[in-house]
């Protein structure tokens, strides 16, 4: 065999490996691929405590919350949120263990399920190029790359910058492409050492605190000069409510709108949601805090432009800086995991691993785009109020319809394409509530609805968090209406007493 055979050869059996990865991407998962705890609260830990908590943590000392109400307010909102998995998501992913756009297109119809798809997709992507743009701020430090500041008005990074992404993003598509195991086994090895050191760095940072006011004890210090209640520059108040609702609802896609059954299809038992509380309150709790005392720390030292990986290296060194790396890669592995199972909804005769390449492309572009990290708390909730209300269908189609009579997976059954009742309780309740936000804070509604309005609506003000629990509940009554008006009609009557659907 000559030279040019053996590299087609070779050619060839990288991707005939490729296609060999298989993940039940359109049936349910097998008995003997089946994880137990260690999976999940490994996978848990690493994806929540990671690069976001680098930017989420700061994002809540840059907007002024008070020590006690970021304490409590993380509290209450973390048990939420383990709550809403380990109740809601895991015993549907359990019961069904398909991934949630098999499941979605059997109760919505597949021309909703390829726009859910494709929109998800998209986001999953965003969300994954932030958390490189997380591990780039560290991996540049060493190599003297300035990182893009996007209150400076940077709307781009230097060259040097972006061939650091390609190559993060490079790695991150390649372990993403190998599928649930390996993004486990990855978690498994690196969650342990990110939270000694997340809380290593904390820790040396409060002491430093300390030794320059020994008269304040540790609550003071928390109050006085990391979580003051006031402001920086121009960001809003925050409040209990804001972090609470922002703890239980930044990942409401999730666990209300049922995105991890994707990921919990794999677990043993149901209980195993409760896996969730070791990234809740490892990530969302004790790594938000870390990384608030990082940031007003690092401020407080005379130092601005608070990026992930310039605070991790103030606090605990060449480790921080190597945790920044490791803590973005753990969030974006199954971050595009997900993106690349939801695009080959739309993508059905590709292969996983060559959509999952193609989201990376796209994730990579992201990640050079400073409004995607500065925004990030915005996207997260955007993203949460336009998925949530498909949770809701999920949760009545396989758990309450049985029970009232209604047929569950109505659209797949009766041979139809598109689900009349999940398509206005989807975008019905979405857009109310983007009218509510939106009539105080987007410039052409608030033209539009100016002197207009009732006074208990214009009074009405609530933020993008307080608005997802409501919309999912009227999504949820809405659904449930219609689809009982739906399947009573005299044509559905008839098909179901003939034994057409059951």
């Amino acid at each position: 065999m000559n030279s040019n055979q053996e590299l087609s050869a070779g050619k060839s059996s990288v991707i005939e490996r490729l296609d060999a990865l298989y993940e039940y991407d359109r049936e349910p998962v097998s008995e003997k691929k089946l994880h137990g705890w260690k999976t999940f609260i490994a996978m848990f830990a690493g994806e929540h405590v990671a690069g976001t908590e680098f930017v989420l943590g700061p994002l809540m000392v840059m907007h002024g919350v008070s020590a006690k109400d970021f304490i409590w307010g993380l509290l209450v909102g973390n048990i939420l949120a383990v709550l809403s998995w380990a109740l809601l998501t895991s015993p549907v992913a359990v019961k069904t263990r398909l991934t949630i756009y098999w499941q979605l297109k059997k109760i919505i119809g597949p021309y909703l399920t390829i726009a859910y798809s494709a929109f998800y997709a998209i986001v999953l992507c965003l969300l994954a190029g932030s958390m490189v743009n997380v591990a780039v701020t560290a991996i540049s430090i060493p190599f003297d790359v300035p990182n893009p500041n996007y209150a400076m008005g940077d709307v781009i990074p230097t060259m040097p910058w972006m061939i650091i992404a390609l190559i993060v993003g490079t790695v991150i598509a390649l372990l993403a492409v190998l599928g649930f195991e390996k993004i486990a086994q990855f978690s498994k090895i690196c969650a342990p050492w990110m939270v000694l050191v997340f809380f290593a760095s904390a820790i040396a940072i409060l002491a430093t605190l300390k030794a320059a006011t020994p008269e304040q004890g540790f609550w003071q210090i928390m109050s006085d000069q990391i979580f003051t209640g006031e402001p920086i520059g121009n960001n809003s108040k925050y409040t209990f409510w804001h972090v609470a609702g922002f703890a239980w609802l930044c990942n409401a896609t999730q666990h209300l709108g049922m995105s991890d059954v994707t990921i919990f299809r794999y677990a043993k038992s149901w209980t195993q949601g409760f896996a969730s509380a070791f990234g809740m309150f490892l990530g969302h709790f004790g790594a938000w805090i870390a990384s608030g005392i990082l940031c007003a720390a690092y401020l407080a030292d005379g130092f601005t432009n608070p990026q992930p990986g310039t605070i991790a290296l103030y606090g605990a060194g060449f480790a921080g800086a190597v945790a920044v790396v490791i803590a973005g890669w753990t969030t974006a592995n199954p971050t595009l995991y997900r993106a690349g199972l939801a695009i080959q909804v739309a993508t059905p005769n590709w292969q996983r691993w060559k959509v999952t390449f193609a989201a990376g492309a796209f994730m990579i572009v992201t990640a050079c785009i400073p409004a995607v990290t500065a925004n990030l708390d915005r996207i997260v909730a955007y993203y949460g109020l336009f998925f949530v209300p498909l949770g809701a269908f999920i949760i009545l189609d396989v758990w309450l319809f049985p029970r009232i009579g209604l047929i569950s997976d109505f659209t797949e059954k009766s041979g139809k394409t598109f689900s009349w009742p999940s398509a206005i309780a989807w975008f019905g309740p979405f857009l109310i509530s983007m009218f509510i936000y939106g009539k105080d804070n987007l410039a052409f509604l608030q033209q539009m609805t100016d002197g207009k309005l009732p006074d208990w609506l214009h009074n009405l003000k609530m933020d993008l968090t307080f608005l997802v629990g409501p919309e999912w509940i009227l999504a949820a009554i809405l659904y449930l209406a219609f689809s009982y008006y739906q399947q009573r009609q005299k044509a559905n009557v008839q098909l179901i007493r003939k034994g057409g659907l059951s």
